[in-house]
Order: structure tokens, then C-alpha cells, then sequence
């Protein structure tokens, strides 16, 4: 028995999107343009309320005004700097701000488009940036666990690691570090063990996503 269209469960929005603005006529017009493309926003009308509120463990991108009464979007900015928050920021600039727009890339903001913008071009950019924020939230969640992995490891299986990385044969990691073949043999045992590596291939893949230099 097929059911109406109204009883089938509503679609999780594409991520969320921050608009940070103290101007109600931008607000309103970017939630309707978001919101109709399945987006979760969330408007805020000045820095001071964001930052009360922001999640960082959200994956979302950052819509800022320059330009607001109380904190400006480049003090906003540079206290999410100063947290070491990894949300992509698009600066939202009227005519004549756009020095302000270049000086927030330059600190690290990935976009800007000016006002009035363009509803299509908005909606590509928030696309955009959202992929980049899962992009960046997957990078950190590797390196997370690959540090986790390594930590594991004592001081001589470090070595051995060190070692195993730069291309060494066993005979030649137990000569730099005199000890035997078998001991040799074992620390590279436990160190694929502890980082539930089945091949050098995917050792090297943790210590890759780990950003470790050993």
C-alpha cells in the first residue's frame, strides 16, 4: 500500500550553515535561499551572540558580516583563530568594505562575495565550503586516531618505526640499533599490532594521517 508524500521521513539538511549578521533584510533573504535548499541555518545578529553559541563540533560553514555594530566580522574571526576553530568562513561585504574582505582572507577566511549577491552563486559557494568543512573534520578525525595509534608505542619501537619508514630492511634497523634479527622482528610485530596495520602500506597511511615527523 503506497503512503501520501506526507508520511515520508523528512531529509537530514546538508549540514549548517552560520549566517552572522545585524542586517534583518540579508538575514531573512539568506535563510529562505538556505533553508529551501535543505540547509540547517542559524542566524545570529552580532559576533558577541555566535561566538556565545557556536558549536565546534558541528561541520558548518561561517557566513560573516565585516561590517556590524559590536564585535566586527574580523574580531569575530580572529577569536575563532585564537580558539584554533576549523570553520570555513565566506565574508559577506557590501560595496566599499572590500579591503576588509581581503585583509579576513589573508588571516585565513577561504571566500567572500559582495552584497547584493547572487542567489546561485551563494548557494554554490555554501556547497563548496561545506564539502570543505567535511574534508577538514575527516583529516582531523585520521590524524586524531593515528596519533592515538602511535602512542601506544614504547621509546625503541619508535625507533624501530623510524626506521621501518625511512625503508630500512630488518638486518639493517637491528645493526643501527644493536640489537638482533628476532628482537627486531618483534618490535615490528607489536608495532603493527598496536596500530591494526596489516601491511607496511597502511603503517605508513597512519603515520601519514597522524602529521607526526618522526
Amino acid at each position: 500500500m503506497a503512503f501520501p508524500d506526507y508520511f515520508t521521513e523528512p531529509q537530514q539538511p546538508l549540514g549548517t550553515v552560520y549566517v552572522v549578521d545585524d542586517d534583518e533584510a540579508v538575514c531573512d533573504s539568506v535563510r529562505w535561499l538556505l533553508e529551501a535548499g535543505n540547509y540547517k541555518v542559524e542566524i545570529f545578529d552580532s559576533g558577541e551572540s555566535f561566538i556565545a553559541k557556536y558549536d565546534p563540533q558541528a561541520i558548518a560553514v561561517l557566513l560573516l558580516d565585516v561590517r556590524m555594530s559590536g564585535m566586527s566580522g574580523l574580531e569575530v574571526q580572529e577569536h575563532l583563530i585564537a580558539r584554533k576553530a576549523d570553520l570555513p568562513i565566506i565574508i559577506l561585504t557590501a560595496y566599499g568594505d572590500v579591503q576588509m574582505a581581503v585583509n579576513a582572507l589573508k588571516k585565513g577566511a577561504v571566500d567572500f562575495i559582495e552584497k547584493p549577491f547572487d542567489h546561485a552563486a551563494l548557494r554554490q559557494l555554501v556547497e563548496k565550503m561545506l564539502g570543505e568543512a567535511r574534508r577538514r573534520r575527516s583529516l582531523n578525525e585520521r590524524e586524531a586516531a593515528g596519533r592515538q595509534k602511535l602512542a601506544k608505542l614504547t621509546p625503541r619501537e619508535r625507533q624501530v618505526l623510524e626506521r621501518i619508514v625511512a625503508g630500512r630492511l630488518n638486518k639493517q634497523i637491528a645493526d643501527d640499533l644493536g640489537i638482533s634479527i628476532k628482537t627486531v622482528e618483534a618490535h615490528r610485530a607489536s608495532i603493527m599490532d598496536k596500530t591494526a596495520s596489516g601491511t607496511v602500506a597502511d603503517l605508513m597511511r597512519v603515520v601519514m594521517d597522524s602529521g607526526e615527523r618522526l
